[in-house]
């Protein structure tokens, strides 16, 4: 059994995301979406809010589960029993910083294989980081997230624009 993770903060999960999640299950026997609670990062969503929104997006996915995590990749893939690591690349400057990445997971467990998915063209320009940009501003979300996310984000803005006044 050929079981993968997909890591990453997904806050929000995108349609790039979801896009590499659709290709991936297909590829593997179990693809384990990973969802890290960084706490050097002060993420818009809490680790279970970004669980329950990543559990709707891929609801409909056979062979996909979501699973929170902390601490070293290589440590939740041994937990999980997962050979694989899949990324997703938008640009060559990803390449740089995930080949660095991979190589030290390589090192840490040997056992473990990344592999690299290119995102496909239309979401090669798409970040978190943008769409909460675009959220904060009240813009048109539809193409950028599925629907659940985009009426969580304008939850999420709303409720931080009641703190601000």
């Amino acid at each position: 059994m050929l079981r993968a993770i997909y890591p990453g903060s997904f806050d929000p999960v995108t349609y790039g995301h979801y896009d590499i999640i659709r290709r991936s299950y297909k590829i593997v026997d179990e693809l384990i979406v990973g969802v890290l609670n960084n706490k050097a990062k002060m993420p818009l969503f809490s680790v279970e809010e970004r669980v329950k929104m990543l559990e709707e997006v891929t609801g409909k996915l056979p062979n996909v589960r979501i699973e929170p995590f902390d601490g070293l990749l290589v440590d939740f893939a041994s937990r999980m029993e997962a050979d694989v690591v899949i990324r997703g690349l938008r640009a060559i400057t990803d390449f740089e910083y995930e080949l660095q990445m991979s190589q030290t997971n390589h090192k840490l467990a040997p056992n473990v294989e990344t592999m690299f998915l290119t995102t496909s063209i239309e979401y090669s320009y798409l970040s978190s980081t943008t769409v909460k940009e675009i959220a904060a501003f009240g813009g048109d979300l539809s193409q950028f997230v599925p629907e659940a996310v985009a009426v969580e984000l304008k939850k999420k803005m709303h409720t931080n624009a009641k703190r601000r006044v």
